[in-house]
């Protein structure tokens, strides 16, 4: 399957709040929560105002013209927040596109612009059960800290 990775054009940014609900991992036998359940403070903090802090960074995955994937980071106090000089990183693949590589080479490049962006690491949080957690380590991510639940996971960027 063809498909183009690229920046995020300005126009494109208001998608980020589709990803963002995409990003969501819900485990089998689990009903979806409502959409609405990005406009928490929680959620938000991944895409409000995107685009307008000098640490906004944001691939997305495009197959015939259309969006199929995004991958972003920003400084924020999420659920992976390390410190404030470490960008946290969230990726969302439309589900029909997952399991083809695209995700691993979204995460590739973006692992790629942060390096020659001068940034010594990356950290994002991924709950135990998700599959995704297997993809952030074969890119080079290290579990550094878990709770009952989650991953806390980083990436060198230099040495």
């Amino acid at each position: 399957m063809a498909y183009l990775i690229r920046e995020i054009k300005e126009s494109e940014i208001p998608l980020l709040n589709e990803f963002l609900y995409e990003a969501i991992f819900i485990p089998e036998g689990i009903e979806a929560p409502p959409k609405s359940i990005i406009n928490s403070p929680d959620l938000q903090v991944y895409v409000s105002d995107f685009g307008k802090r000098k640490d906004d960074r944001c691939l997305v995955a495009e197959i015939n013209q259309q969006i199929v994937g995004a991958v972003w980071t920003r400084m924020m106090n999420d659920y992976g927040h390390i410190n404030d000089k470490t960008p946290s990183l969230a990726i969302s693949l439309y589900k029909a596109y997952r399991g083809l590589g695209i995700g691993t080479e979204m995460m590739r490049k973006m692992i790629s612009t942060l390096k020659t962006s001068g940034y010594k690491q990356a950290s994002l949080a991924v709950q135990k059960a998700n599959y995704a957690a297997k993809l952030y380590q074969s890119v080079g991510f290290e579990i550094i800290d878990e709770n009952e639940v989650e991953y806390i996971m980083v990436i060198y960027l230099q040495c």
